[in-house]
Order: C-alpha cells, then structure tokens, then sequence
C-alpha cells in the first residue's frame, strides 16, 4: 500500500472506535443497498472486511483514500462487493 491509500484498517490516523463506526456505518449501507437482513456484529464485520477491500480495489485503481468519507465510501463499495460475494458463494436470494 502506498503513502496516499489507506483503508479503515491501514490508516495510522484513524482510531479504533472511528475505524468501528466506520464498520458499522459500511455494513448498514451495504446491507440497506443490497436489501439484506443482518444484525450489528454482522454489519460490523461485512463493513471491516468491506473497508479492507474497498482500500484495495482503490489501491488498485490508484485512488487516494484518506479522511472519513473517502474511507466510508470506500468500505462501503468494498462491503457491497463482500456481499454479494457472499450471495453467489452461498446461492442465496436477495433479501437475507
């Protein structure tokens, strides 16, 4: 990872209860977006793992992600990624 991407979980200036409501607030959207039924710790964990894809998949693209809306647009894009993953692993319909 370079100097100017970070994701929620690589971002030396974000601490650990902003990178958690970031998780949170990732999960919740995503869940909203792809009209799933989760409860908090599976918001949690879907917007953290989102966090660390959508940092990816910017560091990829070369796209600076820094400050907390990046990093929430970023986790957010990288969660709705993490489920839909999920869905076509697990053969699951839309709405669970």
């Amino acid at each position: 990872m370079d100097s100017t991407t970070y994701s929620a979980l690589g971002n030396p200036n974000m601490g650990f209860f902003t990178m958690l409501l970031v998780g949170v607030l990732a999960g919740w959207i995503a869940e909203k977006i792809t009209e799933s039924r989760h409860g908090l710790f599976t918001n949690l964990l879907v917007g953290i793992a989102g966090s660390f894809v959508g940092g990816k998949i910017a560091e990829l693209l070369n796209v600076p992600v820094f400050g907390f809306f990046r990093t929430l647009v970023a986790a957010v894009i990288g969660a709705v990624l993490v489920l839909w993953i999920w869905r076509k692993v697990r053969g699951q319909p839309q709405g669970y």
